[in-house]
Order: C-alpha cells, then sequence, then structure tokens
C-alpha cells in the first residue's frame, strides 16, 4: 500500500504529521514520534512574545553597567545568564534535525510585523524544512475592522517570505469572514500552504475564587466536521497545499481528511492522551481499509470527496439545513411528526 503523499514540495511516507505540542519539546519524545511512524513533525511554537523578551533582558544586561566604573565591565553576565527561549529553541531545532530522517517543520508564532520575523530565517538556518506560521491573535479593539486584520496577517507572510527560501504553511483562525478569499490571498503573498484550522483556547471563570483561569480541553473527533468542510471547499480551487488539523484521532479521521483534498493530517490531542504509538496503529488500520476497498495508493483518496467532485456540493455550502434538523427525534412521537411532515410535503411539495 502506497500512503505517501507531498506536503509543501516535501515528499512524506505517510500523511500522519504530529503538529506543534510538548511532544516535540524533547528529542526522546521526537525519536518516539518517527519510530511510531510519523511522517515529519511540526515543532513546538517560537513567540513573538519570547523575543521581545529576549531582546529586552540583553538590552538590560549590555546597558546595566553603563554608568559604572571601567572595572565594572568584568561584571558581565555570561551568555547563559541571560539565555532565553529563542536561542534554546533554535538550539532544539538543531538538535532535532540532526537526531530524526523525517523533515522538521518550524513554528513561528506572532500577530505582528518586526524584528522577530528575522528569527524565520534563523529557524531556516537551524536546518528546518519548513516553516508554519501561527498567526494567534484576537482582535478586540472596535475600531480595528475586519480588512485591516486580515491584512496584518498577509504583511506577516509577505515579510517572512522576504525573509526565507523554505516552504511557508500559515495556520489559520476559523473566523475570517472569506475564508476561500483569504486562502487565496496567502498563496499570492507568497505562502505553499493553508492550516485548517487552529483552535482558540477558551478561559473559563472561577466562581469560587472569582478569576479566570485558563483552561485546556483536547480535542475530540466531533470537531472535524468544521476544517473537513472548509478543505473540501478550497481543494482545487486554491493554487496551495492544504493540511487538516483539529479533530484528528482515528483512521477514519485521517480518511476523511484526505478525502476532502488535504495533503496531510495533522493531530497532537489523540497523541498526547494516548502515545505516539497510535500513529502505527491508525497507519495500519488505514492499510487494512484501503485494501478491503481495492485502493492502491492515498493519490486515489486524495480530493476524491472535494465539493467539485461529490454529486451535491451545496451540501458543503448550506449544509442541508432544513434536512439536518429534522433527521433527530427523541421520541416515537417525534417519527410521528417527521412521517406526518414528509406526507405533507409529497401532497403539497410548494411547501
Amino acid at each position: 500500500m502506497d500512503l505517501s503523499t507531498t506536503y509543501l514540495g516535501l515528499k512524506l511516507k505517510n500523511p500522519i504529521v504530529p503538529s506543534a505540542s510538548p511532544l516535540s519539546r524533547h528529542l526522546s519524545s521526537i525519536r518516539r514520534l518517527e519510530d511510531a511512524g510519523a511522517s515529519a513533525f511540526v515543532m513546538f511554537s517560537l513567540f513573538e512574545e519570547e523575543v521581545t523578551l529576549e531582546s529586552e533582558q540583553l538590552d538590560h544586561y549590555l546597558s546595566y553597567f553603563t554608568e559604572a566604573y571601567a572595572e565594572a565591565l568584568t561584571w558581565m553576565p555570561a551568555e547563559r545568564e541571560y539565555r532565553m527561549g529563542p536561542v534554546e529553541y533554535l538550539e532544539g531545532l538543531r538538535r532535532a534535525k540532526e537526531a530524526v530522517g523525517i523533515p522538521v517543520i518550524g513554528s513561528l508564532n506572532g500577530v505582528s510585523t518586526g524584528g522577530w520575523i528575522s528569527y524565520a530565517r534563523e529557524i531556516e538556518q537551524a536546518g528546518a524544512d519548513a516553516l508554519e506560521l501561527n498567526p494567534y491573535c484576537i482582535c478586540t479593539d472596535p475600531q480595528q475592522d475586519s480588512a485591516a486584520v486580515e491584512q496584518g496577517v498577509i504583511d506577516i507572510v509577505r515579510a517572512v517570505r522576504e525573509n526565507v527560501a523554505i516552504p511557508v504553511a500559515v495556520k489559520l483562525s476559523p473566523f475570517y469572514s472569506s475564508t476561500t478569499r483569504m486562502v487565496q490571498r496567502l498563496a499570492e503573498a507568497g505562502a505553499n500552504g493553508a492550516v485548517l484550522f487552529n483552535r482558540f483556547y477558551q478561559p473559563d471563570l472561577d466562581l469560587q475564587e472569582l478569576t479566570v483561569v485558563p483552561h485546556l480541553v483536547l480535542s475530540t473527533s466531533q470537531e472535524l466536521r468544521l476544517p473537513l468542510r472548509w478543505v473540501a471547499i478550497l481543494s482545487g480551487r486554491v493554487p496551495i497545499d492544504l493540511a487538516i488539523t483539529t479533530g484528528v484521532h482515528t483512521y477514519e479521521d485521517v480518511l476523511k481528511g484526505l478525502m476532502a483534498g488535504a495533503r496531510a493530517t495533522m493531530m497532537a490531542s489523540e497523541l498526547l492522551q494516548n502515545g505516539s504509538g497510535r500513529i502505527g496503529e491508525i497507519l495500519r488500520e488505514m492499510s487494512s481499509w484501503m485494501a478491503e476497498r481495492d485502493y492502491e495508493s492515498v493519490a486515489q483518496l486524495q480530493g476524491s470527496m472535494s465539493q467539485p467532485r461529490v454529486e451535491h456540493p451545496g451540501a458543503f455550502e448550506r449544509a442541508n439545513y432544513m434536512k439536518v434538523l429534522q433527521s433527530w427525534h427523541p421520541d416515537p412521537a417525534g417519527r410521528l411528526f417527521n412521517e406526518m411532515l414528509v406526507s405533507a410535503k409529497t401532497e403539497a411539495p410548494h411547501l
């Protein structure tokens, strides 16, 4: 069974790519991902705030003794005392690239243009085979319109594209007013791929302490439907590789993503909950399903259920609201109502 695929110009042995998560913080867990069958992996993110903090810390230590006596120059702290996240991130990426034989995708997370974008070049120089941009931003300013929000993301992509030669993917939010146009604009700005979708981690309220608390909830397969729908709509319409993330937990989820048109399917929650070994299990279950239905390769699956290729493409657009709403009833009385509704429509089709 040929499970290989191509994503961002990278030849992958299968479509399962662990997304950015704590699993890539240590070489031991990275090696386990490769041993389990991962075809590539995305490093945990380097955040704009970490880069800014490093710059501020370095400036502080370099200027702290400016007005002191000359002898004070010997007090200059060793580099390790002000070494912050970015330096460690780049070193970790470099070691990961040396340790494994699968592609390593760097991850850069930020919301503004500025000097932090130069780290895209350093990520490339550290050995990354590609770069994933994660413009994670919640717009809270009532004076900032949607066009400005979208333009900010495009500006970041263009700035990064000017700094690196490796492929660049953008991990998007699902909340753009026109996702199709946004992905098209990303392609025009130089992006090679779009990852759908980023998850927004909503805070909770503690009623005992009356505080706002961060509350991380891992994804479930039910969350696959939103990215699945948009990948199916975008497939074949935009000149960009698509990856699906959020809600990928089982071999069925991977197959659905491929059929919708994804070049790669990314997972993290499933691996955090049940271990890296799940990758091998999912690949075996995929192969078995494909063999039973006479598929010979992933290429045969990809895009076969995308919007342009299904019998009723409108189902992806309007989601057949009436049909869905009428499809579930809790008791026999509900089923009776449904039968009456079908009978009424037969007698009066215009209803």
